[in-house]
């Protein structure tokens, strides 16, 4: 059994206990969290697609720790005009594994 979630804008493939990093939930390391935006599910070869989601069904995960990504360096340049600018982003992340998916 597998479900397409959407969260941060951003859709992810997840089975029961699938560890991943997605954009930063407003929850505590320890705690659960669900996801109510589900958009397709499948059991057992039998597809469920939503418009846009699935209705009554839900993930709940364990979110494992808050984490931050590797350093991104965007860095423009203008030849011959003495024009440089170089900005660094770190994205925050949080960690979660997957419980259960219920439907």
């Amino acid at each position: 059994m597998y479900a397409i979630l959407e969260t941060g804008g951003k859709q992810y493939r997840v089975a029961a206990g699938d560890k991943l990093r997605i954009e930063r939930v407003e929850a505590e390391a320890g705690q659960t969290f669900t996801f109510d935006r589900v958009l397709l599910v499948n059991q057992d070869g039998h597809v469920t697609v939503g418009a846009p989601t699935v209705p009554a069904a839900s993930i709940v995960a364990d979110v494992v720790e808050h984490v931050r990504g590797p350093k991104v360096v965007a860095f423009k340049m203008k030849r011959r005009k003495g024009y440089h600018r170089k900005v660094g982003h770190r994205q925050e992340l949080t960690v979660i594994k997957i419980k259960e998916i219920n439907v």
